[in-house]
């Protein structure tokens, strides 16, 4: 009667471990900032075309397209303004972060 009592707290210790292994994992999100590094990751099944990355809605990178699965890394200091300014990581605090593209039926994406 020992033995069985004693295998049930590992049973029920296994069957918990099982489960915290088949838990969902949260989603990785598209923009990700690391330091002085933006990582854009699509994935997505479908191409995003027409790509732009805005930082604080006056700084902006362009991209001609990022296939389906596929990762591009910019340096925040690569965003440039309206006339030609760029942006200052080591002095601008970061407000804002948008990606706007377009999916191959036309639709955009924000």
């Amino acid at each position: 009667m020992v033995r069985r009592a004693s295998v049930a707290p590992v049973l029920i210790g296994v069957a918990l471990a099982a489960l915290a292994a088949c838990r969902e994992r949260a989603p990785v999100e598209p923009l990700t900032l690391d330091g002085n590094m933006l990582t854009i990751e699509n994935r997505s099944s479908q191409d995003w075309t027409d790509v732009e990355i805005w930082l604080n809605r006056n700084h902006s990178v362009r991209a001609r397209s990022i296939q389906a699965g596929a990762r591009m890394q910019v340096p925040l200091d690569t965003f440039v303004a309206g006339f030609g300014q760029r942006f200052d990581f080591k002095r601008t605090q970061i407000t804002d972060l948008r990606l706007k593209a377009r999916l191959p039926d036309g639709s955009p994406l924000e």
